[in-house]
């Protein structure tokens, strides 16, 4: 008889629905006070996708980030700005130039891809990284474009009479979580700027002669209220999770967050350390995550049963395929497995599939096969032969 393996604590926590009873008690000791005080991400109540969906980002940003859609106090801004406490370390550059140098450059394009003074230190087998642990940067609601990308420091401009370009809140995200609330308000220009630098990994400012190219390796994570207005099409697609947040139907749950959420306005110290060590078991079990994905593979056979999905839903946009299967995979190191299963598939599939169909292009299309058939059918008649007249 076949021991069927247990599914991972970190799994467990995140797939309950039914609230858990704390009990309050002591003062939080000083030795877990954070640098801000925040609701615990595992102290929501019930939303298991959106929890997962966002574990799922930080252990794979090759998800494409985590759109949240729901009505107003759903918990969504809570949700993200709870996971400051699970965020993972990552490996910054320690250039003291400030140009961001990577030994993973100079080792694949050669010692010229990283600076003087950095290519001194590798040869001296120095690190030119250190660990840094992963932060949580928003997006002001009044951000104006050069915030976010990057101007001219006019204090330089005025006091030194020179012009220096300085980098933008895209800058800062770099290897870190970028939380855009309200995404569906944001100015066209603002969204478009953010969206490619994301996609790319790395975005150029250039004001007149002067220009600067810096990495924007960033996770992003989005909220909207829909009754507030329509994400375009393009920032939606850019967006590899889509997860629906509702209010919860359960009257026990809803009281439930009640009373959580007074606990934490009387106490709110006490109620981080009342969830101290789900929080600390989850933090490492991301970590461990994000080492495992390395490992982790598809089979053949269930790489085609998501093609199947996808193609079964008209689905065009190719980005389908690599959220699902980046999500699975993700889903499959959580597990702490090096092998995805159908069953990572059909957890992530509703998150990774939903809304990506368009019945606007299904119908351009179908459009489009009908004229093409009336071109066949005009190009492969038979030509008819004119008989020459004679003079």
């Amino acid at each position: 008889m076949a021991i069927e393996k247990p599914t991972s604590q970190l799994l467990r926590i995140l797939e309950s629905a039914s609230p858990a009873q704390r009990v309050l008690k002591a003062r939080r000791p000083d030795r877990y006070l954070a640098d801000s005080v925040r609701f615990p991400f595992l102290a929501l109540v019930g939303q298991p996708e959106m929890k997962l969906a966002l574990i799922l980002a930080l252990v794979n940003p090759n998800v494409g980030g985590v759109l949240l859609i729901g009505p107003r106090g759903t918990g969504k801004t809570t949700a993200v700005r709870g996971l400051i406490d699970l965020l993972p370390q990552v490996q910054r550059g320690t250039c003291v130039n400030g140009l961001g140098c990577e030994p993973d450059a100079a080792f694949a394009l050669g010692i010229d891809a990283v600076c003087t003074d950095c290519a001194t230190r590798l040869g001296r087998g120095e690190s030119i990284t250190a660990p840094d642990r992963m932060r949580l940067v928003e997006l002001p609601l009044n951000a104006r474009l050069d915030d976010v990308v990057g101007g001219v420091d006019e204090r330089v401009a005025l006091e030194q009479n020179r012009v220096r370009v300085v980098p933008g809140l895209l800058s800062s995200a770099d290897q870190n979580l970028l939380h855009i609330d309200e995404v569906n308000l944001l100015e066209s220009a603002i969204a478009d700027a953010i969206l490619d630098a994301a996609a790319q990994g790395q975005y150029t400012v250039r004001r007149g002669p002067l220009s600067a190219t810096y990495r924007a390796r960033l996770v992003l994570i989005g909220s909207m209220n829909p009754e507030e207005g329509r994400l375009r099409p393009q920032i939606q697609d850019r967006f590899g999770l889509r997860v629906l947040v509702r209010g919860l139907p359960d009257p026990e749950a809803r009281l439930e967050i009640y009373h959580r959420v007074r606990d934490f306005r009387l106490n709110p110290h006490a109620v981080i350390a009342a969830w101290w060590d789900e929080t600390r078991i989850v933090a490492e079990e991301v970590a461990a995550a994000r080492e495992t994905l390395r490992e982790v593979t598809i089979p053949h056979a269930i790489e085609q049963i998501g093609l199947k999905w996808i193609r079964d839903l008209c689905i065009d946009s190719h980005r389908a395929e690599v959220t699902l299967f980046e999500g699975a995979r993700a889903r499959a190191a959580v597990d702490d497995r090096k092998e995805v299963m159908r069953e990572d598939l059909a957890a992530v599939a509703p998150m990774a599939l939903r809304q990506r169909r368009s019945p606007f292009i299904v119908e351009y299309f179908a459009d489009q096969r009908e004229e093409e058939a009336e071109i066949a059918r005009v190009i492969h008649l038979p030509v008819r032969k004119t008989r020459s007249r004679r003079k």
